[in-house]
């Protein structure tokens, strides 16, 4: 296993949720990460928290400019190099099949899959130099069908898919890939989507515990090692790992 300190990491995504839980792991570890969000009170947030290791860059991942603005940044922040790219930056979408509009569609396979796609073909020379990894986060919606995600489910699978062929191709330039797929955490992306409020947040979670076969829903720190484990992990590649609690099982008490 590889040492994350003194490891360059740039996190998509990174003002909140899993990204921000990955970014206090990595800085704990002794990493510089450059985290990148939209929203800079939430960046600036998070820099004063975990303080010099971490970098912030605001930036829009659907935007060319603001990605290649985040590469440089985190080359810059890691002393010229890059380690490893995690992306993190996703929205929750949701629609009825009988509902479908193509502008929705289209938002949601830029926002998780093509900004993901293109951040990562940038990043390959760098990669290709540190031995370094990327690394996805997927979803166990692709385990389970939760009836009117499948615009969200559909972006996940994606992601699985292209961390095989990734894994299959970058290979021989000895860069390794990665999909992370969490289950229930408590994050902001089911408030940021309207599904339900903050103050509904804690019942329906709970409700979704039991789905667990360890009877809870996770952290976002409990995924970040998982995270932490495909970055480091030497001889691991092109794996759909499920950092899930055993939601993925569909195990029953019937």
């Amino acid at each position: 296993m590889k040492s994350m300190r003194e490891m360059s990491i740039l996190v998509t995504g990174g003002g909140s949720g899993i990204g921000t839980d990955c970014a206090r792991r990595f800085c704990q570890e002794g990493a510089r990460v450059t985290i990148s969000g939209r929203r800079l009170e939430k960046l600036e947030a998070v820099q004063a928290e975990l303080g010099e290791h971490c970098h912030i860059i605001q930036g829009d991942v659907t935007e060319q400019g603001d990605r290649e603005r985040m590469v440089a940044a985190a080359v810059a922040h890691g002393g010229g190099k890059l380690d490893a790219l995690v992306n993190n930056a996703a929205n929750m979408y949701r629609q009825p099949v009988d509902g479908y509009t193509e502008a929705f569609l289209q938002e949601a396979f830029n926002t998780n899959v093509i900004s993901a796609m293109m951040l990562s073909s940038m990043v390959v020379p760098h990669l290709e130099m540190t031995q370094g990894a990327i690394v996805f986060i997927g979803s166990t919606h692709t385990r389970r069908a939760f009836p009117g995600a499948s615009p969200y489910a559909t972006t996940k699978a994606a992601l699985e898919g292209l961390t095989k062929v990734m894994a299959a191709e970058l290979g021989p330039k000895q860069i390794r890939t990665g999909c992370i797929l969490p289950g229930a955490v408590s994050t902001e992306l089911n408030l940021r989507a309207g599904i339900f409020s903050a103050e509904e947040a804690p019942d329906r979670y709970d409700a979704v515990a039991g789905l667990h076969a360890l009877g809870r829903i996770g952290t976002g720190t409990e995924v970040a090692e998982g995270v932490e484990y495909l970055i480091c992990a030497e001889w691991v590649t092109g794996v759909a790992l499920e950092v899930d609690g055993g939601i993925g099982l569909g195990a029953s008490n019937f």
